[in-house]
Order: structure tokens, then C-alpha cells, then sequence
């Protein structure tokens, strides 16, 4: 067994504060399972292996196990996590990160939802070095998870909109993110650009360009390939959004 990707290309900030604290010891035993591969220190000293990038730099391995905290919390919102529940966190991890990622994540997410969260303290982390775009992606993620077994709870929305006011996401921008995973009507289409139904032509169009810019998967490139296809969708519904309300209205 080798270096996981989001292990081997090295984490950042994430393995520093409540998030280091809650994943430490669930990533020290992954590491020290691979020691047949190479030789690798357990304990703290893996998180010290594993440092070494830029600081305020967010990796998709940062961004993962910020997910999975986050996952975490919002299985624990009502009551005790399910297996069912688990079931549907590791498809999502796999859809997302691929089959072995989503293994190894979900022999995290085990390990941090038998421990107390600090929901504030971890979303003041990530707020503190994620940057805007990528804050964004972790909440399109959740948001998906939410709607993973295709319904979501008044406990999961308000603990969702409480992580989003904890991370500095406007409540449009969490609208917008809320309305992609809704239906197709015009509604939603008008939520997702972040734009009132009863906008000028001009008005509707600049809402567009402003949030094709937002949601622009290169805001995340350098987080990994996984990250960027994940971005690819959400620009894809503000693109759908846009041809809606551009067709209803005889826009060229």
C-alpha cells in the first residue's frame, strides 16, 4: 500500500489546530500501516513528515479532512451516525476522491465522530487559511452530502447555515450553492446567479459574468485534479442557470 494522494503530496495547515487535533491520531495509524512501503514516523512526528508547504497554501488534502470534520458534525447534528449514514459518506468520497481516498477517508471520519467538535474552533481555522474559492468548494461539498440521501433535515440546514456564517460565505452565496442542488426551474435559476427575478437584461447578464468568474474551476486548480472537476460542476449549473434565464427572456 503507498502513499495515499492527499497524504503523499503533503498537508498543510490542517495538521495545526482543532482539525490536527480531532484527524491526528486516525492519520498517525494510516501511516504507520504503510510502513512496509517506507519507513514512516508515527504519532506527531507524521504530522511533522507530512508539513512543509507555503503558509496560507490550502492542498486537497487540507481541504478533505476539513470536509470530513465538517462531515463529521453534520452526521453528529442528529444524533448518533447511522451506518446507512456512512455508507453515503464513503460513496460521496469516492465520487469525489477516488476509491482508495475514500477508504482511508473513511477510516477518519469513524475516528473524529467518536470525539467532541469544536465547531467553531475548526471553521475559524479554515476560515483563517482557506481562501474564499475554495471555502466555497467545501461547502458545495457539504451541502451534497446533505442531499445525499435525498432529503435534508431542518437540523442539517441550520447547522449548514451556521458553518457557512462561521466561514464568511455570504447567506447569497450559500443560496446560490443551496438553489444547484434544487430543481431546474427559472427560480432556482435566478437564485443560483444570485440575481431578483426582476432584474434589468443588463443587470442579469453582469450576475453571470460575475459568478462565472466565482465559480471559474481555475479558482481551484492548484488543489488537484478531484478538486477542479468538482469546481467544473458547480460552474456548469451557474452556465445552465444562465442559458435558462437567457432563453425565457429572448436574450442573443
Amino acid at each position: 500500500m503507498s502513499y495515499s494522494k492527499w497524504i503523499g503530496g503533503g498537508l498543510g495547515w490542517a495538521f495545526g489546530g482543532p482539525i490536527g487535533g480531532l484527524v491526528g491520531f486516525a492519520l498517525g495509524a494510516l501511516m504507520d500501516g504503510i510502513r512496509g512501503d517506507r519507513e514512516a514516523p508515527t504519532g506527531q512526528g507524521s504530522a511533522r513528515r507530512v508539513q512543509g508547504h507555503r503558509p496560507g497554501t490550502t492542498t486537497q488534502g487540507d481541504l478533505a479532512l476539513s470536509l470530513v470534520v465538517l462531515t463529521a458534525a453534520l452526521m453528529k447534528v442528529d444524533g448518533r451516525a447511522s451506518r446507512a449514514e456512512l455508507d453515503l459518506a464513503r460513496a460521496f468520497f469516492r465520487k469525489h476522491f477516488g476509491e482508495p481516498q475514500s477508504r482511508q477517508l473513511l477510516l477518519v471520519l469513524r475516528e473524529v465522530l467518536k470525539q467532541d467538535i469544536d465547531l467553531h474552533g475548526v471553521c475559524d481555522q479554515v476560515r483563517r487559511h482557506m481562501h474564499h474559492a475554495a471555502r466555497l468548494q467545501l461547502l458545495h461539498y457539504l451541502i451534497g452530502l446533505a442531499h445525499a440521501d435525498g432529503s435534508v433535515s431542518r437540523a442539517e440546514v441550520d447547522l449548514v447555515r451556521r458553518i457557512a456564517g462561521l466561514l464568511n460565505v455570504s447567506d447569497k452565496d450559500l443560496g446560490s450553492l443551496s438553489a444547484m442542488f434544487g430543481r431546474t426551474d427559472l427560480d432556482h435559476a435566478y437564485r443560483i446567479l444570485e440575481v431578483d427575478p426582476a432584474a434589468s437584461d443588463e443587470e442579469v447578464k453582469k450576475a453571470y459574468r460575475r459568478m462565472a468568474m466565482k465559480h471559474h474551476p481555475d479558482k481551484v486548480g492548484s488543489m488537484g485534479e478531484e478538486v477542479q472537476r468538482a469546481a467544473a460542476e458547480r460552474f456548469k449549473k451557474v452556465q445552465d442557470a444562465w442559458e435558462r434565464i437567457r432563453s425565457t427572456r429572448g436574450l442573443p
